[in-house]
């Protein structure tokens, strides 16, 4: 069966639950408002796409390629990323709902996520080096023989995170944040200025 190339197209407000997603390799497309949850995106290859206001939560990614894509604004919730083809994999989110996601043993370097909520997220033994979380909500997320070396956590929110048992170095926190590096002590910390 030959694979569909599709190239340089917009796709508006479909739901793919009731109409079929057609399989192939897209390039350069951009999906607007569209529904692919509960979709299978098993060994689709997107490069340098757009996802914006979709929602793609509980989606399969096996084998799915990601290079060079951009979700805004998007509901991703339940995803196992760590499913995907890893070779070239790159991608940035920006006000998404990534909530009970996994980005497991990924290596991820210098990713973007910002305005987004990380709830329960695993990233066991992940690779995310150089990595942004602009004001990112972490509560419950898993950081677990992971590497965070230069990453920047400055403006994030409720993280836990231990640096016994995580790379961290030079990775970057506010003062604000430094209880989530403290909190397997239980200390109690207060600001009294």
């Amino acid at each position: 069966m030959d694979r569909k190339y599709i190239e340089d197209q917009i796709f508006e407000r479909i739901n793919f639950q009731k109409q079929p997603f057609v399989k192939g390799d897209y390039e350069h497309c951009v999906f607007n408002q569209c529904d692919f949850s509960n979709t299978d995106l098993s060994k689709v290859k997107f490069t340098d796409c757009m996802f914006k206001d979709c929602n793609l939560s509980l989606a399969k990614l096996i084998g799915t390629s990601l290079q060079d894509i951009r979700f805004f604004d998007c509901k991703m919730l339940g995803l196992q990323f760590e499913s995907c083809n890893m070779f070239g994999i790159a991608f940035s989110f920006h006000n998404c709902q990534l909530n009970h996601s996994s980005f497991y043993k990924m290596k991820i370097k210098k990713t973007v996520f910002k305005d987004s909520q990380l709830i329960e997220v695993d990233f066991t033994e992940a690779d995310l080096s150089a990595s942004l979380f602009d004001n990112c909500d972490l509560d419950r997320a898993t950081f677990d023989n992971t590497n965070i070396e230069k990453a920047d956590f400055r403006s994030a929110l409720n993280y836990t995170i231990d640096p016994e048992a995580n790379r961290v170095n030079k990775a970057k926190f506010s003062i604000f944040g430094v209880a989530g590096l403290l909190n397997k002590y239980d200390i109690i910390i207060e600001n009294t200025i």
